[in-house]
């Protein structure tokens, strides 16, 4: 498959054979920052945790889920939104999507209800690629890097069947991993 060049805001999706890493065995991977000589962050869109904000931070009284970002420091608590008008000192990644900004502005703004889940997405952890890291991930085909095409209703994405519809949509030898169980040996 021929991707194109990583940058900010771009996805990453897991080849097939990526079998056997938790963190990223069928991920998708919002790219939220970009540096070649200096690595790269994202988040893992589409792996839920067992917890609720509530669960992490009682003082939210809310049910939104919580996703696994990644392996690194996955005690601590990141989101992207796409309302950076509502939570001041957001960084923009591209196309309507942002990262991070005053979390006390955040749970004030959950508490009132005037934002849901189709506005923010909090994560565990984050994905991380210290400097040239990400480009061997690329040469060794662990990834796919594609247009983020659903630009910030991202946020929204169904994330259940999220992988297997870009299997289906890259076709050809993609399509026959798309109804594969996750787990080869189960087969």
């Amino acid at each position: 498959m021929i991707t194109i060049k990583p940058k900010k805001g771009n996805l990453l999706i897991a080849e097939p054979s990526i079998i056997g890493d938790v963190s990223f065995n069928r991920s998708i991977v919002l790219i939220a920052d970009y540096s070649e000589e200096e690595g790269s962050i994202g988040f893992i869109l589409n792996k839920p945790l067992d917890y609720t904000i509530n669960e992490l931070v009682p003082e939210i009284k809310s049910d939104f889920k919580v996703y696994n970002g990644g392996p690194v420091e996955q005690d601590n608590l990141y989101f992207i939104h796409k309302i950076p008008d509502l939570i001041p000192n957001s960084i923009e990644i591209s196309l309507g999507i942002y990262w991070g900004g005053d979390f006390n502005k955040v749970a004030e703004l959950i508490a009132n209800q005037s934002i849901d889940e189709r506005d923010i997405k909090f994560f565990l952890g984050y994905s991380g690629w210290s400097a040239y890291q990400l480009e061997d991930e690329l040469r060794a085909n662990s990834w796919v890097v594609t247009e983020n095409i659903y630009k910030k209703n991202i946020i929204e994405k169904d994330y259940k069947s999220f992988w297997k519809e870009k299997m289906l949509e890259f076709g050809g030898e993609y399509s026959i991993w798309s109804n594969a169980p996750e787990n080869p040996n189960y087969n």
